[in-house]
């Protein structure tokens, strides 16, 4: 059983559905649920790894409030290694509320919290340095990470023969390149989403942005692209795209965290990329199906069910 790292971000998500207003005033709609989830970037993936099989160690911070708690108990519930996750006593854990428009879409409030105070200091390096994987989630919403930081535990993780994934949190800064670019000749596997790749890039074109990210090192590119499925392509090989699985849309918070743990999971067992990609988008399409990131996956066993039945969507571009 292959070791995983998740390191960065870790959210507490308050999801309501469905919303369709802020009603006015002091008045009250009434929703169908509300959830409370372990999520982001780094978390999320961590708990659909773990629910896949995978042997997870969490690498972050939280609060030393209830949120807190909650994403400890949560995590260790579903067998993840917390030794590694730390408590910060001067900042909330950091929360999300969700509120779930019927089209399964989420804008989104966030509170950054602890996760703006893990730094260099908060990470076991023996850990790390014994793990298969580093997935590596939430650039652009770690204060004390964003940049050098980074840079310096993604080449950590490459010379102790860690395969390292990254995913981000792309937000429209000026110092956007600054924060990535450096940090891509340490990665395996740069996995953000397309919009956020054509963000750090500049570019429109699909191939122009893989081979921006292929020039600054990155070894593979494997990016999501909600219904239009995914991509990925790598140094001297043609790009491989894959269609998203057909599903009954509820909430699409956390389906690319769950691309990213499927990905994973395939990787783990020696599947080439093309399977371990429908892997990831089969782990996607089962998180839709239900209210936050831990929703739809049930086990490794049941995720290559539906992957080897289920209908895929037409991709367009």
């Amino acid at each position: 059983m292959a070791t995983v790292v998740c390191m960065g971000v870790t959210i507490l998500d308050i999801l309501g559905r469905y919303v369709t207003r802020i009603p006015d005033g002091q008045n009250i709609d009434l929703l169908d649920e509300i959830r409370l989830t372990v999520a982001g970037t780094a978390a999320g993936t961590a708990v659909d790894l773990a629910k896949l099989d995978v042997n997870v160690i969490a690498m972050a911070a939280v609060g030393q409030d209830a949120a807190g708690d909650f994403i400890k108990v949560t995590m260790e519930n579903h067998g993840i290694d917390t030794s590694c996750l730390v408590r910060k006593s001067t900042v909330q854990t950091s929360c999300t509320m969700l509120p779930i428009r019927p089209d399964g879409s989420r804008p989104a409030l966030h509170v950054p919290g602890a996760n703006g105070e893990f730094s260099l200091d908060d990470i076991n390096w023996d850990v790390l340095a014994q793990a298969d994987f580093l997935h590596y989630g939430g650039t652009c919403l770690m204060a004390k990470m964003d940049g050098l930081p980074s840079v310096e535990v993604l080449k950590f993780a490459q010379e102790h023969g860690v395969t390292v994934t990254w995913d981000i949190l792309g937000m429209q800064r000026p110092d956007l390149k600054d924060l990535i670019l450096p940090g891509l000749p340490y990665v395996d596997y740069f996995m953000p989403g397309l919009e956020e790749a054509a963000m750090i890039s500049g570019l429109t074109d699909r191939q122009d942005i893989i081979k921006f990210f292929l020039d600054h090192g990155a070894r593979h590119t494997v990016f999501k692209m909600g219904g239009e499925g995914s991509s990925i392509a790598g140094q001297g090989m043609d790009e491989i795209r894959l269609p998203a699985f057909k599903s009954n849309v509820v909430d699409s918070t956390g389906c690319g965290d769950a691309y990213c743990a499927g990905f994973i999971v395939g990787l783990s067992l020696g599947w080439d990329l093309e399977q371990a990609g429908r892997l990831g988008s089969a782990c996607g399409g089962l998180v839709i199906t239900g209210l936050g990131s831990d929703a739809g996956i049930v086990n490794l066993e049941e995720t290559l069910a539906f992957m080897n039945s289920a209908e895929t969507l037409p991709m367009t571009v």
